[in-house]
């Protein structure tokens, strides 16, 4: 039986999140429609008709899927949280990551440890369940992407491909910092580099990256990441969520001045190291290795490609009851969902 489910995003970086989940509901005979605000505003996935808040209310979906911190709480259907990035320690939890609103009926976690601490908070709150799914965004890690990373990758022609990416935290954001290493780096050769900005960096910090593509870079738009990431040998970056993503994949990372290394990392703060920290990552020792692993295994053991499947699944099994029953939402839930009515301009009915 074909139901209705709504895509929700208020940031450009969302979309790779959400399109591998919007592919599985297709190929499994399911209708899904997004709604896009905010920064998001403007962007398309294949095969998803784009709607607006009215539209979004006369659909009365069967489950909104969210890849934002928040989700319209008066538009019908469950809400999933399918969260936007892994937790990497930016900001205390409570204030981060683990910061629970009341506004989601289901978190669908990534792996142990962010299931963990979610399930302590579900058994507290009872508002909300909670299921292990894996995350959708990195599904195209582990399936045929059709040759998009090879593409990518032809340009190196046999050197190895650094991928550099940044947070837009502006304390925590190696890009200012490493933007002459890297050009230097890029003018000797001896590496191919794939380069890309979080879309809210500065715009003149895109301006220099951008200039560095040639025979030995080039630029990449947010949604090529995943097939960067496949593409990379090594990641360059700081503390961003790029830096677990591509961990996954069981591959080094260099870190600039990260807010909390660890063992998985290799970690600096003088930029002057850049080459030194390069040579490692390309000859990582047994230990870094063995670091990688432990680390991966710990935030996304899922290496199947079928996260976003395994999302639907849970999302059935929460709607069909086979997660309990939920106690009320706590009134900082009514008054997030009037603050959410006053943004959006919306006082009418709520489609549940």
């Amino acid at each position: 039986m074909m139901a209705e489910y709504l895509l929700f995003a208020t940031e450009r970086y969302a979309l790779p999140i959400l399109a591998p989940l919007a592919q599985a509901l297709h190929a499994s005979g399911q209708t899904v429609s997004a709604w896009f605000a905010d920064g998001a505003a403007g962007a398309s996935l294949p095969g998803v008709p784009n709607v607006g808040l009215q539209q979004a209310l006369a659909l009365r979906p069967r489950a909104v899927f969210s890849a934002a911190n928040w989700v319209p709480p008066f538009i019908a259907g469950a809400k999933v949280q399918v969260f936007h990035g892994f937790n990497v320690q930016k900001r205390d939890s409570a204030r981060g990551h683990f910061r629970v609103r009341g506004l989601f009926d289901l978190y669908c976690t990534q792996g142990p440890a962010t299931t963990t601490p979610f399930r302590e908070l579900a058994a507290r709150e009872g508002h909300f369940a909670v299921a292990e799914t894996g995350w959708p965004k990195l599904d195209p890690l582990f399936l045929d992407d059709g040759g998009a990373s090879a593409a990518l990758r032809a340009p190196a022609r046999g050197r190895p491909v650094i991928l550099f990416g940044s947070t837009f935290t502006e304390r925590l954001s190696a890009a200012p910092h490493l933007v002459e290493q890297i050009a230097a780096d890029i003018a000797r050769g001896g590496h191919y580099w794939l380069l890309t900005l979080h879309p809210k960096c500065p715009p003149e910090l895109f301006a220099r990256y951008r200039a560095l593509a040639g025979a030995n870079a080039a630029f990449i738009e947010p949604e090529q990441v995943m097939a960067a990431q496949r593409a990379a040998d090594v990641l360059v970056s700081d503390t961003s969520s790029i830096v677990s993503e591509f961990v996954v994949q069981h591959k080094p990372v260099v870190t600039f001045r990260n807010r909390v290394p660890q063992p998985h990392m290799i970690d600096f703060d003088d930029a002057a190291q850049l080459p030194a920290m390069l040579a490692r990552a390309l000859h990582p020792e047994a230990a870094l290795m063995a670091g990688i692993c432990r680390y991966a295994d710990d935030i996304h053991p899922w290496r199947d490609g079928r996260s976003s499947e395994r999302v639907i699944t849970a999302t059935e099994d929460f709607l069909a009851g086979e997660m309990g029953t939920l106690k009320r939402k706590p009134f900082g839930a009514w008054t997030r969902g009037v603050q959410i009515r006053r943004d959006l301009g919306y006082w009418g009915p709520s489609r549940r």
